[in-house]
C-alpha cells in the first residue's frame, strides 16, 4: 500500500497551525499565534509548506483538518478550505476533533473524558473508550459537574482543568489520573493517517459546535437561492 502523504491544519483556536506528514515522517510542521487574520494567512501557510519540500497540491494524498471545538469563525474557515481543497484535488479531507487529538495524545487508557477550555470557566468533555467517542460532548461547570456524568472505574481525566473535574467526581467515579495535553498539528495528520487506513467511509468534514453561537441572528431576510 503507498504511504499516503497528509496536508493537516488546523484554525479553531487563536492559530494557524498546519503539518506535512509523509508515513511516520513528518516532514514539516508549523503553527503560527494569532486571534485573527487566519483567513488571510491560511493558504499562504499551506502554499509554504509545500513549496518548502519541494511539492505541490497534486503531491498530496489527502487533507486532514480540525473541525473544533472552538472559534466558530476559525473552524469554518479551515473546514470550508479543507472541502473545498478536497473537492478540486479529488482526494479525501478527514475532520478531526480535538477532543480525538487530546484522547490521542495522552497516555493510552480503556476510558478517557476529554476536558477543552469553554466560555465563562466552562469546560467542554467528551468521554472515550478504547480510543473512540462513546458519547456526545457536552458543556459543563469543571466545579459541580452534572449528576448524570458517571463515569467508568479508574477513567483518565485530560486536559482543560483535568484535576478539579476530577475532583468533583472523586466520589462518583473511581480514581482518575490527571494529564496535562497540548495539541500539537502533527496529531492531527498522525489521527488522519489512521483514520484513512482504517475501513468505512469518511464523511465530509463539518464544524463541531458544542453550544450556539453567542451572536444574535440577523435581522434582514436571507437571500433566496436560485435553482
Amino acid at each position: 500500500m503507498n504511504v499516503p502523504l497528509i496536508l493537516g491544519f488546523d484554525t479553531s483556536v487563536a492559530h494557524c497551525a498546519a503539518a506535512l506528514r509523509h508515513g511516520d515522517n513528518i516532514l514539516l510542521s508549523r503553527t503560527e499565534g494569532m486571534t485573527r487574520g487566519q483567513a488571510e494567512r491560511l493558504m499562504p501557510l499551506l502554499e509554504y509548506m509545500l513549496t518548502a519540500e519541494g511539492l505541490g497540491w497534486c503531491d498530496l494524498d489527502a487533507l486532514a483538518v480540525g473541525i473544533g471545538p472552538g472559534n466558530f469563525t476559525g473552524i469554518r474557515i479551515s473546514v470550508s478550505a479543507a472541502r473545498g481543497l478536497a473537492l478540486a484535488l479529488g482526494i479525501p479531507a478527514v475532520g478531526i476533533s480535538a477532543f480525538e487529538l487530546l484522547a490521542a495524545e495522552a497516555e493510552p487508557a480503556e476510558h478517557q473524558l476529554v476536558s477543552l477550555p469553554a466560555p465563562r470557566g466552562s469546560v467542554y468533555v467528551q468521554l472515550f473508550t478504547g480510543g473512540r467517542a462513546s458519547e456526545p460532548p457536552r458543556q459543563i461547570d469543571p466545579s459541580n459537574p452534572p449528576a448524570d456524568l458517571l463515569l467508568p472505574s479508574g477513567c483518565q481525566v485530560i486536559g482543560a482543568q483535568a484535576t478539579q473535574i476530577a475532583n468533583a467526581l472523586a466520589g462518583a467515579a473511581l480514581p482518575a489520573t490527571v494529564a496535562t495535553i497540548t495539541t500539537l498539528p502533527e496529531t492531527l495528520t498522525r489521527v488522519a493517517q489512521d483514520r484513512l487506513a482504517a475501513p468505512g467511509t469518511l464523511p465530509q468534514p463539518a464544524p463541531l459546535y458544542v453550544r450556539s453561537a453567542d451572536a444574535a441572528p440577523p435581522r434582514d431576510a436571507p437571500p433566496v437561492i436560485l435553482p
